[in-house]
């Protein structure tokens, strides 16, 4: 009788599909601590234009709370991108959420426009300061071939907020209208805030750096690492947000104050976004990490591009609808491009390349969302016009010009 050796254990239905979706301890941790500060959050965020009208705020103060989003993000991309390098990315990760549980104090307490723009300087920011340590914890936690899933995990995690606190919110709105309800879910966004710390401190745990690299000593060493390629999808991805943030912010105000539709009922259209694309991560994530990235990252931005001009022809539910599903499919190769970025960055520098590459794009595209305001006050259908064509522009340019680096060589782990 030969010697049998002994088989490998069977892996049962849960752990195979943990394993398919990469839900790593650390990555279930930070899914878990994305959905309570999302919830939170986007139970106002997009009914912030209504707030600050109804605390007396004009057009233009619109404009600025639009522009210092993107124009916050890049600024604090910078640091937090530096500080991911120096303090890991669970330290990190509390730094950042302690900043946004400053600036839902500071709306909860004063009730004024500028007090929403004070405290818009600190809560808003969460997303993009936590970026580059979430990129951190996924490239020390996933290998290679399983990025983009990771990435998309953490994608979809941040859609069901997305879908779930605009319906909380406007049906907070209905109950105590428009100063109380927000006022209310900003309540319940600094509750959510301190179970995530909690949810931080106990769950995830740092793991060593799987390469050789140092903390950058200096800051503006970061730019360096924009190869060629990166700065092609950088250009690219501007563009393309420049045909997002336009209309951004000023969507709820097409929808709610022109169409004669609920916030409620708005609130309902944008969770019909965030299911569009949370239906598409998984199956595009899982063709990504086998193939080449560009043409999904492609279809993303031809999405993007699509929405403004769906948007303009909708002037009832069934069209406002559509708009809002081809909106969700513009979601269709986010996690891919966010992968793209990783698979060019150097091995040992992922935030940082992450906190220079949103500094770069979000700091011009602010320009945009200031912008779109003064388009809006001579024509809302000439903002989302202008809206279309830059999606134009960026789609082509990233048609001629976007490369990644194929499948072989993210397995070689180039």
């Amino acid at each position: 009788m030969f010697p049998q050796t002994a088989p490998e254990p069977r892996k049962n239905v849960f752990q195979k599909i943990t394993q398919f979706l990469s839900l790593e301890k650390n990555v279930t941790a930070l899914l878990l601590m994305v959905i309570l500060i999302g919830i939170g959050e986007w139970m106002a965020d997009r009914f912030m234009p209504l707030y600050i009208q109804a605390l007396g705020g004009s057009l233009e103060i619109i404009g600025v709370l639009s522009g210092m989003k993107n124009l916050m993000g890049a600024l604090y991309s910078f640091p937090a991108a530096y500080l991911s390098e120096r303090l890991g990315y669970k330290r990190s990760l509390i730094v950042f959420n302690i900043i946004a549980l400053v600036g839902y104090s500071i709306v909860i307490v004063f009730q004024s426009w500028a007090a929403v723009l004070v405290g818009a300087f600190f809560y808003l920011a969460w997303s993009s300061v936590s970026l580059p340590a979430t990129m951190s914890l996924i490239s020390s936690n996933l290998p290679n071939q399983k990025r983009t899933m990771g990435v998309s995990m953490v994608s979809i995690t941040k859609r069901l907020p997305k879908a779930l606190g605009p319906i909380i919110g406007g049906a907070l709105i209905g109950a105590y209208g428009q100063l109380k309800g927000i006022r209310y879910a900003f309540m319940v966004a600094f509750v959510f805030g301190m179970i995530a710390l909690v949810v931080q401190q106990i769950m995830i745990k740092e793991e060593p750096a799987k390469s050789n690299g140092t903390p950058l000593s200096n800051p503006f060493a970061m730019f360096k690492f924009i190869t060629p390629d990166l700065r092609n999808l950088l250009i690219s991805d501007t563009i393309i947000r420049f045909c997002e943030q336009i209309p951004d912010m000023l969507v709820v105000m097409w929808v709610v104050e022109l169409n004669h539709i609920s916030e409620l009922e708005f609130g309902f259209l944008s969770a019909v976004e965030m299911a569009t694309a949370m239906l598409v991560y998984i199956p595009v994530a899982y063709l990504a990490d086998r193939s080449s990235k560009k043409p999904f990252v492609l279809m993303t931005f031809g999405f993007f591009t699509l929405f403004p001009l769906v948007l303009l022809f909708s002037h009832n539910l069934p069209m406002l609808i559509l708009a809002f599903i081809v909106r969700g499919l513009k979601e269709f190769g986010e996690p891919t491009r966010k992968a793209l970025i990783l698979d060019l960055a150097p091995e040992d520098h992922k935030a940082a390349v992450f906190g220079v590459y949103y500094l770069i794009r979000d700091s011009i595209v602010s320009l945009a969302a200031f912008g779109g305001v003064f388009l809006w006050a001579i024509r809302p259908e000439i903002n989302l016009l202008a809206a279309f064509g830059f999606g134009v522009v960026g789609t082509i340019y990233f048609a001629l010009f976007g490369r990644d680096l194929g499948p072989a060589k993210i397995r070689e782990g180039a």
